[in-house]
């Protein structure tokens, strides 16, 4: 992710004061982008087989997701004015809904009895997500700091492991090699 982070004029921590909104931003759209390649790494390691509908698919998402430094720098850099806030909550929101359909999508290809079934669950954050998000963009116009506090709050939602998918994959990986002894 690329961003213009520049050096402060300075020497102390007080020179960093005007940097930080950017800073800031930085580190909430790292996360994010973080959460959504550990996450995006976990539904492929549970799927047998990705088709050229999921290949479109994942590109749909990367789009969304490429839109982020973007989003940040804008919103960042002008000091988080409404207009740009709620943008940011606009990629945020498309890059849930592309991932949901992503992960649709495979599951279509695997089935309902399939690893990546037993691992998503029930998906109650995947589901909450994109409804929090149009929750901030709409708060947004209240006050600009509700929305960003609300994006903030999903990224901490997701910062929570879940360790169901983690459990599955190796409890998959535990009765295939105990198949094959």
């Amino acid at each position: 992710m690329v961003l213009e982070l520049h050096t402060p004029h300075g020497t102390t921590w007080d020179a960093l004061r005007d940097d930080l909104p950017v800073l800031l931003a930085y580190v909430l759209s790292f996360v994010y982008l973080g959460i959504y390649w550990n996450n995006h790494h976990h539904m492929l390691a549970a799927v047998s087989h990705v088709s050229g509908a999921a290949l479109w698919t994942n590109l749909h998402l990367l789009f969304w997701l490429s839109l982020i430094p973007f989003a940040t720098a804008w919103m960042s850099e002008n000091h988080f004015p409404t207009d740009p806030v709620a943008a940011y909550g606009v990629v945020l929101l498309a890059a849930a809904i592309a991932y949901y359909i992503l992960q649709g999508t495979l599951l279509r290809v695997e089935g309902e009895d399939s690893l990546l079934a037993a691992a998503i669950g029930t998906d109650i954050k995947g589901k909450a997500s994109p409804l929090m998000y149009c929750l901030g963009i709409g708060l947004c116009f209240a006050n600009r700091w509700f929305g960003v506090a609300v994006y903030v709050a999903v990224a901490f939602m997701w910062l929570v492991p879940d360790r169901r998918v983690e459990r599955t994959l190796t409890a998959a990986r535990d009765d295939s090699g105990n198949r094959s002894t």
